[in-house]
């Protein structure tokens, strides 16, 4: 029960790595606010996690759309009364579209989903965080937030820009008692491929030189392990840090 009173919003909660992180956190005594952009996933999710004697709010929610982040945070804070530890998991990728091909319209969807929308969730709950004097904000980030061949250009713009953002909300609150740290996953079983249609040709192929070195995918319950250190006691001196759960993929 190592996040026994903790109240934690989880996005991206109604699959792979948010599911997996909502079901821990729940288990280790977290009431959990789970949200995702499809309302009939989330809502399983949190139907799991009570039948299982867990507490979780299914919220649907575009992270996107500065109007659902408020509503998001609105509904956690209505429900249990604060929120104490922050994941933001939900993402989309970019089709690899390399430089040379990307659009604007694509550039700023995934900006909008990847970067605008943690910042936003992070920017409303920080108030309540120090005022308690403590939270923990969790970014899932990427391996292509550390590098620069594992996406097209936005998804691996938007991944650095979330991994600075942490940085950022690191340094500046630790004096308040908050931490912020990301996730780097590498190739996790998750339905993210769904984001994906009519990949770039040019960018994917260049993609696929460095998938070859993969020595094997992820689990989503192995990512959680990991938020669950960074967002319990246990991981009190880690802040502004970036981890990458890989297999190895980028020590090759």
């Amino acid at each position: 029960m190592k996040l026994q009173g903790k109240v934690a919003i989880v996005t991206g909660a109604g699959s792979g790595i948010g599911e997996a992180i909502a079901k821990l956190f729940a288990r280790e005594g977290a009431k959990v606010v789970a949200s995702d952009i499809v309302k009939e996933r989330v809502e399983r999710v949190a139907g799991e996690i009570n039948a299982e004697g867990g507490a979780a709010l299914a919220v649907a929610a575009d992270v996107s759309k500065a109007e659902d982040v408020a509503a998001l945070v609105d509904a956690a804070v209505k429900e249990y009364g604060a929120v104490d530890i922050l994941v933001n998991n939900a993402g989309i990728m970019d089709n690899f579209m390399p430089a040379h091909e990307v659009t604007d319209a694509l550039w700023e969807k995934v900006f909008a989903v990847n970067v605008t929308g943690p910042m936003r969730l992070i920017r409303q709950v920080l108030p309540g965080m120090m005022e308690k004097g403590a939270g923990s904000i969790i970014n899932v980030a990427s391996v292509a937030g550390v590098g620069g061949a594992r996406g097209g250009a936005a998804y691996t713009a938007s991944k650095h820009a979330l991994v600075g953002l942490t940085k950022s909300v690191g340094f500046m609150y630790a004096h308040k008692g908050i931490r912020c740290n990301a996730i780097a996953p590498g190739g996790v079983e998750t339905n993210i491929a769904e984001t994906i249609q009519n990949p770039s040709a040019f960018g994917y192929g260049r993609h696929q030189l460095g998938h070859a070195t993969i020595p094997r995918m992820g689990k989503p319950m192995e990512i959680a392990h990991v938020a669950l250190l960074l967002a319990s006691d246990e991981g009190a001196f880690v802040n502004g840090a970036v981890i990458v759960a890989d297999g190895g993929w980028t020590a090759y």
